[in-house]
């Protein structure tokens, strides 16, 4: 069931075809403690100059952002709220929000290219510089502001170093909410300058329940659950189109052995040519499998090598970058192929 659309013309990488966005969302399941770390820390006056929420594509922390802004604009710094952060629907302060159309929340993304019209592939300086003008304004009703940055690991380094001014000089009743897909790709200054919140895969069940109570019929739940590895809006974007089956491609090129077979890449990067937001949806399965496979290993006490660590950043790294900018895939998909048949060869298989 598809909620009201924004007004706002920027294209929003982070809304799956007609599902609610997160700024629609106001349920929160499975991070329970997550949350209830949070709650102490706000409703007890203590909300520190900024959050870093990490965790995998699609697992709820744009939702947990938009929670604690919903919470902080309506109550402030304060226990005048419910324990779970909860605001109602009916809220003028969460219709603001939904509309996209509250004055104390900024929400920081990718930019448009002017040139081309689309999407640019980082976060941009100009985009971070917005900050200070918005938290050098007069504060609204409840006086607090907020700024989410979605996605931070998304800045060039000038964007950082403008970001890391900010959080040297915190505003007063002023919240940075940092969203990262791989907090690892910012800087160690901006790291050590916020509260760390870490959001795990969500138990199978939880998933199942969710994606049922959209309307997706149960058996295809249960499999869309199995195949997201615990993250609701990486099931959403497998239920659209051709997931499932850019799903098992994904697994097919992590489990090869041997030399990469060219004349099925060549074939897959077609095929991702021809399908809307293919290159940007299979990186992302690919992501989400890679990340998967070594959480288990790591969960049955074996470290992953540094190696695939390296491999799964870079290549999401190229998936991003080939989708930003437009190019033909194929090249890309090969890469990727080839990338991981050397990873495997010197570090062994996931």
């Amino acid at each position: 069931m598809a909620a009201a659309r924004s007004n706002d013309p920027m294209p929003e990488p982070d809304r799956i075809g007609d599902f609610p966005h997160p700024r629609e969302t106001l349920s929160l399941l499975g991070h329970e403690a997550a949350l209830a770390r949070a709650a102490r820390a706000i409703r007890g006056g203590r909300a520190p100059q900024a959050w870093l929420i990490t965790g995998p594509p699609g697992i709820g922390k744009a939702t947990m952002a938009y929670r604690i802004a919903r919470y902080l604009l309506r109550h402030g710094a304060s226990d005048a709220g419910p324990d779970d952060l909860a605001v109602a629907a009916a809220d003028p302060v969460q219709q603001q929000i939904a509309s996209g159309a509250h004055p104390g929340l900024l929400v920081i993304r990718r930019g448009v290219n002017l040139r081309t019209g689309k999407l640019m592939n980082v976060i941009s300086v100009e985009e971070v510089r917005k900050l200070s003008s918005f938290f050098g304004m007069t504060s609204g009703a409840g006086g607090w502001r907020v700024a989410i940055v979605d996605t931070a690991d998304e800045m060039n380094d000038a964007a950082a170093n403008a970001l890391l001014k900010t959080l040297e000089e915190p505003p007063e009743r002023g919240q940075l909410l940092l969203i990262a897909n791989n907090p690892g790709r910012l800087p160690s200054t901006i790291r050590s300058r916020c509260q760390r919140m870490d959001l795990r895969p969500l138990p199978l069940p939880t998933v199942e329940q969710v994606l049922t109570e959209m309307g997706i019929a149960p058996a295809e739940a249960a499999n869309l659950a199995q195949l997201s590895g615990g993250a609701i809006g990486m099931a959403l974007l497998l239920a659209q189109g051709e997931g499932p089956k850019l799903a098992e491609e994904a697994a097919h090129l992590i489990a090869e052995r041997g030399a990469p077979d060219v004349v099925r890449l060549l074939a897959l990067g077609d095929r991702l040519a021809r399908i809307t937001d293919g290159v940007e949806t299979f990186g992302a399965f690919l992501a989400e499998q890679l990340s998967a496979r070594m959480r288990e290993r790591a969960q049955a006490g074996h470290v992953p090598s540094r190696a695939w660590l390296e491999t799964a950043d870079e290549l999401q790294r190229k998936f991003a970058r080939t989708a930003a900018l437009y190019m033909e895939p194929r090249q890309t998909v090969i890469s990727a192929a080839t990338a991981l048949a050397e990873t495997q060869r010197r570090a062994g298989p996931l």
